[in-house]
């Protein structure tokens, strides 16, 4: 069965635009979380998010694309340029049908849908309904890249909101164990606009704080919701034999992935650990590693302390208390839906190759979690394998064990 590795990463991030500035913000501890300037929040009880800031679509992108694309397209196109440039790959060098492209999108169809929404209520009958808005927008988000790059593979888009960006990677390792060579795989998503806004508001779990510094604290004793942001990663996953004739260079490998559902909550009753659990065992028994064999966790926090609770004994009852560093850099970019996932899988990717495990800012460890969080300043480590855990809105779950160049 076909090895897949890791050749390219892109990213778009609150904290920076490209793999370099973002790595560089993440071990410097810079926040990406502010008031929002893409709309006015004053009428909402939530003002913060991490946004995706100096960002001309002008300067990265044909003017012809401009008014086809929604802001997150647009996004994700300049994301996969830099992981396809990264790796050094094109459709000249691949054959025909040898690149696929599978993505992820949990929200980013709501601002292609308002502006739908706003025609027609200018207009009148004759324009698409919502719903068809958010399929188009995830359909295209795939195409564009597929098209733009002359890409004629397998494609896809998975929908589960904060853990579909592992789980379009984990497709695409699929594809890459029946045979494709390389898919352009990952998220970049966001829905930061007055009705995306709603939508996530709706939710109860975003902080309504107004200060970046204290809004989002996840596995703190003060946590009291999330931040959402827009962005994430875009990742060349390549068969390993194909990769080394090309004389690629390798990230890391995707050694294992498992996706579970909570089971239905009963009334009144707390997050339920167990769906977690079984996904994070799951992966390391995909992967063939056992819990001694992590080096570190990136962590899904959540920021809500019941999902907080929930998370952090599904981690200690697989590792136990306090034996594996745990990183949440996302706590500098807010919670990308299904953007997360894949920009902590780069995260990881990046600690492998640098020895560095990230921090997370504005937390304080609630000693009652049990982890031990790495905050304020990177920590020197020796990194081989790392888990990535997600978890999305009504009961996904999913975790990624990934692995160095060898």
């Amino acid at each position: 069965m076909a090895g897949t590795v890791i050749t390219g990463i892109g990213v778009v991030a609150p904290i920076g635009l490209g793999v370099a500035d973002y790595w560089a913000a993440t071990l410097a501890g810079r926040s990406g979380i502010g008031r929002i300037t893409r709309f006015d929040p004053a009428r909402y009880p939530v003002v913060l998010a991490g946004e995706v800031s100096g960002f001309v679509p002008a300067d990265h992108l044909p003017g012809r694309l401009i008014p086809q694309t929604d802001h997150m397209t647009r996004l994700s196109l300049v994301a996969a340029e830099e992981a396809l440039a990264d790796a050094g790959l094109t459709q000249e060098t691949q054959p025909e049908y040898g690149v696929g492209v599978v993505t992820a999108a949990g929200a980013g169809g709501f601002e292609f849908g308002h502006r739908e929404l706003e025609k027609l209520w200018r207009d009148g009958p004759g324009h698409v309904s919502a719903y068809q808005s958010f399929a188009w927008f995830y359909a295209v988000n795939t195409g564009q890249i597929s098209i733009r790059h002359g890409f004629r593979g397998p494609s896809g888009v998975l929908v589960s909101d904060q853990a579909g960006g592992l789980d379009a990677i984990a497709q695409a390792r699929r594809h890459v164990r029946a045979g494709v060579p390389a898919v352009v795989t990952g998220a970049v998503d966001g829905s930061l606009c007055p009705w995306g806004w709603v939508a996530q508001v709706s939710t109860g779990q975003l902080s309504r704080a107004d200060d970046p510094a204290g809004a989002y604290r996840p596995f703190d004793a003060a946590a009291s919701g999330f931040v959402p942001g827009e962005g994430g990663a875009i990742l060349i996953a390549e068969d390993d034999a194909a990769a080394a004739a090309r004389g690629a260079r390798v990230y890391g490998r995707v050694l294992g992935h498992a996706a579970t559902f909570d089971r239905r909550p009963r009334p009144g009753a707390p997050a339920d650990p167990l769906g977690l659990r079984r996904a994070i065992e799951s992966a390391l028994a995909e992967a063939g590693r056992a819990p001694g064999d992590i080096d570190v966790i990136f962590a899904d926090g959540a920021g809500v302390p019941d999902l907080d609770r929930a998370e952090a004994e599904a981690l200690v009852a697989v590792f136990g208390p306090r034996s594996v560093p745990v990183s949440i850099p996302k706590t500098m970019t807010g919670r990308l839906c299904a953007g997360a996932g894949p920009l902590d899988v780069a995260a990881a990717l990046l600690s492998i190759r640098d020895g560095l495990v990230p921090p997370a800012v504005h937390v304080r460890p609630h000693p009652d979690y049990g982890l031990d969080l790495v905050v304020g300043e990177p920590r020197p480590r020796r990194v081989r394998t790392a888990l990535v855990v997600a978890r999305g809105l009504r009961g996904f779950n999913t975790a990624m064990v990934v692995g160095g160049p060898v």
